[in-house]
């Protein structure tokens, strides 16, 4: 069995190291695109090397997919693998915003088996293990409960007017932060149009759904890890009683877009 209390140590030393290097912190810090709209900086790099090599020492059975790493698709071969964002939230991080975090997973056949996100700069840490509960900053916790879909928060900065029901909260840039936001009832629905990578989610959905909420993509499938493919259309996560109303609502908007 893996070591989690090293597990814990390894990804929060990488947060550490993450927010050595934030510019909200006032640090001088070197990023760029590699696309547009998609930065990348020098403290994503320094993470992903610090988190490859510790990793694998940890676990040298596993396989590696991160989001700063080529895929090697021998991977697929392996019942274990690390899932790695070093720095989920990219945009935010840069621009000196919390909204960020180290997010990695130990994904074991095809489903996440310990997730752990590192958000230094908002004062958080969220742990979940199959099976064994979801925690923040070492206090258990629960998702939300919300029954009725219409009212559900959603973290967004504005809604379309199909969702004017909805209510905007925080939305932090990392898609893992949003989602973890339901898994500490501070959000009822977080969902996803688009193609999104195992990476920026394994984690996050782990501890959600050891929280108590529901997870699949944006058709209401479940999700599976370390495919030859690493991508899935879209990702919900919300209040198991509201789960099928989220999936009438976006279903003809998931059809155009896919």
């Amino acid at each position: 069995m893996i070591d989690r209390f090293r597990l814990e140590e390894i990804v929060r030393e990488a947060g550490r190291i993450a927010h050595s290097r934030w510019p909200g912190a006032g640090h001088a810090l070197t990023s760029w695109d590699k696309s547009p709209n998609n930065p990348v900086s020098e403290a994503d790099l320094e993470v992903d090397r610090f988190l490859k090599r510790e990793l694998r020492l940890l676990l040298p059975a596993a396989g590696w997919l991160s989001e700063e790493t080529a895929d090697d698709k021998q991977r697929t071969a392996s019942g274990l693998i690390w899932l790695v964002d070093p720095i989920d939230g990219t945009r935010d991080f840069v621009r000196g915003r919390d909204g960020w975090a180290v997010s990695v997973a130990l994904v074991s056949a095809n489903k996440p088996l310990i997730g752990m996100l590192s958000a230094p700069a908002r004062g958080e840490e969220w742990l979940a293990q199959a099976g064994q509960g979801a925690w923040l900053n070492g206090r258990p916790i629960r998702a939300s409960r919300r029954t009725t879909f219409a009212g559900a928060r959603v973290p967004a900065h504005t809604l379309p007017k199909e969702d004017s029901d909805l209510v905007a909260v925080e939305q932090p840039n990392a898609i893992a932060l949003r989602i973890a936001m339901v898994a500490d009832d501070r959000a009822d629905l977080v969902a996803t149009l688009r193609w999104g990578y195992e990476w920026d989610i394994a984690a996050a959905t782990l501890i959600a759904r050891e929280a108590g909420a529901e997870v699949s993509d944006a058709f209401g499938r479940p999700l599976a890890y370390n495919k030859h493919d690493p991508r899935d259309f879209g990702v919900l996560v919300c209040s198991p009683a509201i789960h099928a109303a989220a999936v009438e609502r976006l279903a003809e908007r998931a059809k155009a877009l896919r």
